[in-house]
C-alpha cells in the first residue's frame, strides 16, 4: 500500500525513526542494519510495508530494498510475525540470514531471539528454494555495479596495507559483494573480508 517514505528524518533510534514528508511524521520501525544506514543523514528514502492488524497499522520501513524482500519472505512463513522478522534483520545481515537459509545452519536462525527449532526448521524448509531460485535470477552483472567496483579498490588497498594478500583478499571481496547484492558499506565490507581472512 505505500511502498516507500522519503522525507526529513525528525527522530531515529536503533528501533524506529520518525519521517516528516509534509508536515506529517510517520512513524516507521527499522531493524538495526537501517539504522546503521541512516544513522548520519537528515534525510532519506525507506521502502516501506504497512502491517495491519484490527487493533493497529505499524509501518516497517528498510534503507534496501534486498532487506524489504527478505523481510517479506520471512514473514510469510507460519510463527514469524513482522516483530520476529525485524528481529532476525537486527541480529544478522541479510547475507548471514540467506545463507543460514541456503546452507541450512539451524543454529544461526536459532541464535536469533525468540526463534526456536521448530521455526529455524521451518523458516529453512519453506524458503530454501524461492531464495535460491530469487539469486540465480539476479545476474553477477547486476550485482557487483560499478558503485561496488569503487568500493571493492578502496577495501582492496586496505586490506593489502593490512598486510593481506591481494589475490586472497579480492576473492574474499568479490563474494561478499555477491552475497550483499553489492548494496554494503566500505566499513562493513572491510570487517566482512577480515572475519574470512
Amino acid at each position: 500500500m505505500i511502498a516507500y517514505i522519503k522525507g526529513k528524518i525528525e527522530k531515529k533510534d536503533p528501533s524506529y525513526v520518525i519521517i516528516d514528508v509534509n508536515g506529517i511524521g510517520y512513524r516507521i520501525l527499522i531493524p538495526l542494519t537501517t539504522y546503521s544506514a541512516i544513522k548520519n543523514l537528515d534525510t532519506c528514502l525507506l521502502h516501506t510495508y504497512l502491517h495491519i492488524k484490527e487493533d493497529s497499522h505499524t509501518l516497517f520501513g528498510f534503507y534496501n530494498e534486498t532487506d524489504k524482500d527478505l523481510f517479506l519472505n520471512l514473514i510469510s512463513i507460519n510463527g514469524v510475525g513482522p516483530a520476529t522478522g525485524i528481529m532476525m534483520l537486527s541480529s544478522l545481515s541479510s547475507e548471514e540470514i540467506v545463507n543460514a537459509i541456503l546452507f541450512e545452519q539451524v543454529n544461526t536462525i536459532q541464535s536469533v531471539k525468540g526463534i526456536g527449532g521448530k521455526t529455524a526448521q521451518r523458516i529453512i524448509l519453506e524458503l530454501k528454494d524461492k531464495i535460491g531460485k530469487e539469486m540465480l535470477g539476479k545476474g553477477s552483472e547486476q550485482i557487483i555495479n560499478s558503485q561496488s567496483n569503487t568500493i571493492k579498490n578502496e577495501a582492496l588497498s586496505a586490506l593489502v596495507t593490512l598486510g593481506i594478500n591481494k589475490n586472497v583478499a579480492e576473492k574474499s571481496l568479490n563474494a561478499i559483494l555477491r552475497n550483499s547484492g553489492g548494496d554494503i558499506s566500505l566499513e562493513e565490507l572491510i570487517k566482512r573480508a577480515l572475519k574470512t581472512n
